[in-house]
């Protein structure tokens, strides 16, 4: 797949566009992207993305959006479901005042190339959002282009969305119900920084992770069960924290403390992805380092039965 970004496009005019900020390629997204590349190949054309950095809304209202997925990500989800170019749109306040028309033929039709656009039932742009499928209908003639349209994507009632997603993880926990509706478990990525070592001297050593994107969506307070991948593939079960460590600290920082079962191995400076499968507690606080350790290894337990049993696909002496 090829990664353009920037303001300088070269135009392919072959593309079969869709366009959004695709945040999480969940499964409403993924339900256009599919059928983005089915279009593609009935028409000889180059299925492609355009997607926008920052995020619209934290350009437009200035407050910070957790992002569900990096660019990264999004890019390599999207050339999993067939997707052979990625545009990235560098979001600002004055993109955001380009009248859509201006948005369709200059940036889409003459910056990309494209031939066809397939959008959402709800898909809107430019400048005060007035941009919709009526308006592209009648510009497709003058620049020449076709719509097509995708309806909305429902999942147990619920209109998959990228917003209704961040409220589950970072409102509430529920990894579950957002890895339902991502298509996948939540991953956040980082690299382990060293930490207390307190974890170790109760029998519970952790990894401290520290995402690599500061804007990456960090899930609720709260002990998960996970299943972790290093930098070369191997994988391990595990739980973990996100928290303040009442317990030790008054007023401590968040961190990310990942412990993986059966395994000792030396992971500081290591790069660790996390995928986050099931909420198993709220963070509490503990009267003494005995009475934490006993609910960790209730934890243990909750969280190996999250992972149907399994400890690690890691080789390594039990911590």
């Amino acid at each position: 797949m090829t990664r353009e970004h920037g303001d300088a496009l070269t135009p392919n005019p072959g593309s079969v566009v869709t366009t959004g900020t695709f945040d999480g390629v969940h499964l409403g997204h993924q339900a256009i992207v599919r059928y983005l590349v089915q279009r593609a190949r009935e028409v000889g054309g180059v299925p492609t993305v355009v997607t926008f950095d920052p995020h619209p809304r934290e350009v437009l209202t200035g407050h910070h959006i957790p992002l569900l997925t990096t660019l990264d990500e999004r890019a390599d989800a999207l050339e999993a479901l067939g997707v052979e170019r990625f545009v990235v749109v560098p979001f600002s306040r004055d993109l955001s005042l380009l009248e859509p028309e201006d948005y369709v033929a200059d940036v889409l039709v003459n910056g990309v190339g494209m031939r066809e656009i397939v959008i959402g039932y709800d898909h809107r742009f430019g400048r005060k959002a007035r941009g919709d499928r009526a308006l592209l209908e009648r510009l497709a003639d003058d620049l020449g282009f076709t719509v097509d349209v995708i309806p909305e994507q429902i999942e147990d009632d619920v209109t998959v969305s990228s917003t209704e997603i961040r409220r589950l993880l970072a409102e509430v926990g529920d990894a579950e119900r957002a890895s339902h509706l991502l298509g996948r478990p939540y991953r956040v990525v980082g690299a382990v920084v060293r930490g207390d070592q307190r974890g170790r001297q109760i029998g519970y050593p952790t990894a401290n992770v520290q995402p690599a994107e500061p804007r990456k969506l960090v899930p609720a307070l709260g002990v998960y069960a996970v299943r972790a991948t290093l930098a070369d593939g191997t994988e391990a079960g595990g739980m973990m924290n996100v928290g303040r460590r009442p317990t030790f600290e008054t007023d401590g920082a968040r961190t990310i403390e990942v412990h993986l079962f059966d395994t000792d191995l030396d992971l500081y400076g290591q790069r660790l992805a996390v995928d986050v499968l099931a909420r198993l507690r709220d963070e509490q606080r503990f009267d003494g380092i005995d009475a934490l350790a006993a609910q960790l290894g209730r934890d243990a337990e909750a969280a190996r039965d999250v992972l149907g049993g399994a400890g690690s696909g890691l080789d390594g002496p039990a911590s």
